[in-house]
């Protein structure tokens, strides 16, 4: 977690190679260019686990010239890493992130639209999976498996399979692949893998709650520094007394049930959640709701009330992408993690 001291490892050691999830590696760096500059291997850096910006590209090849850089794409159940893309600095940029890239030796792509049929270049698609690194499946889970792992139609061996991966790409003109996104409710945060459906369901076992939908919101700016995504929940209460519930109880409740990393930050209470004309819940007007006014702390809201203290509820805010922070408010309980913590 310590970019110094990391660096000044890596320069003992002469470790020139890394492969690094990029949001571990914005923190690392976020220590000033001269403890950053030894963090930067010299030779190649690999990135994957997550989506890379174009921004940390050039902070990278801003620290080490010379470094070679590769984004890596691969789910657990391919075993693992199947795209790569060499990323050139001088090459033109048509892709909103950094391109997953080309298949290595021995898998196979397909992107297929809904009905399981192939799209053209620049049509976005689901990702399938094909080759002999394709997990056998689940443990304990065949209804899993046989919703995840589907016969290959393409393939002249009958039994050979796909993976479906739930991820949707679409093909770059140079025929490399770009990431834009899940087909479905599941995200990554600092690499870990999470489905917004399971907080959900364990959000509607509490008491006091009747519906729950859990959003990752974006926080930050990509020109100016990596982009957060926090997990919120957006909660209807059930009963006159649920939005007496704090945040803090709430995520006590989901640390029992959930691991750490898949508690929201963040808990909104609404009197109803909107609905679309054909009656669904409006996620997109969630997301303009942002971080809203949640309580996510054990405490009654202080104001700093000394020159520290408001330099550090200030630098707080900042990071977290709060209005404000209290004294009393704990770090990780409104939003910070490990990597933040760095900064």
């Amino acid at each position: 977690m310590d970019g110094a001291a990391l660096g000044a490892y890596f320069k003992a050691e002469g470790i020139d190679c890394l492969k690094i999830v990029p949001s571990h590696l914005s923190a690392l760096l976020s220590g000033g260019d001269a403890a950053a500059a030894d963090v930067v291997p010299a030779r190649v850096l690999v990135l994957g686990g997550e989506a890379s910006p174009w921004s940390l590209i050039d902070r990278v090849h801003a620290l080490s010239p010379d470094c070679r850089i590769f984004n890596h794409y691969g789910p657990t159940e391919t075993t693992v890493g199947v795209l790569t893309h060499a990323v050139a600095p001088e090459a033109p940029r048509t892709s909103a992130g950094v391109p997953l890239g080309r298949p290595l030796a021995n898998t196979r792509m397909y992107v297929l639209d809904a009905h399981g049929q192939p799209v053209p270049i620049g049509v976005v698609g689901e990702l399938y999976i094909g080759g002999s690194q394709v997990a056998r499946g689940y443990l304990n889970r065949d209804d899993l498996t046989s919703e995840r792992f589907v016969a290959d139609p393409f393939a002249a061996d009958s039994a050979s399979r796909l993976y479906r991966t739930g991820d949707l790409v679409r093909y770059l003109e140079d025929g490399s692949l770009e990431f834009l996104g899940r087909g479905d409710d599941q995200i990554k945060i600092r690499g870990y893998r999470i489905e917004l459906g399971e907080i959900e369901t364990r959000l509607r076992e509490h008491p006091r709650i009747r519906e729950a939908v859990v959003l990752a919101v974006e926080t930050g700016e990509a020109a100016t520094g990596p982009v957060e995504k926090r997990l919120v929940a957006y909660l209807v209460a059930d009963g006159a007394r649920g939005q007496e519930t704090t945040g803090a109880e709430l995520g006590d409740f989901l640390r029992v049930r959930l691991p750490d990393y898949m508690a929201p930050s963040r808990f909104v209470w609404l009197d109803a959640l909107p609905l679309s004309p054909n009656g669904k819940i409006d996620r997109q007007a969630l997301t303009k709701l942002g971080l809203g006014d949640a309580d996510a702390s054990s405490t009654s809201y202080v104001a700093p009330r000394t020159p520290v203290e408001e330099v550090l509820c200030d630098i707080w805010a900042q990071l977290l992408g709060l209005e404000r922070v209290g004294v009393h408010d704990n770090f990780f309980a409104i939003g910070g993690h490990s990597l933040l913590a760095t900064q």
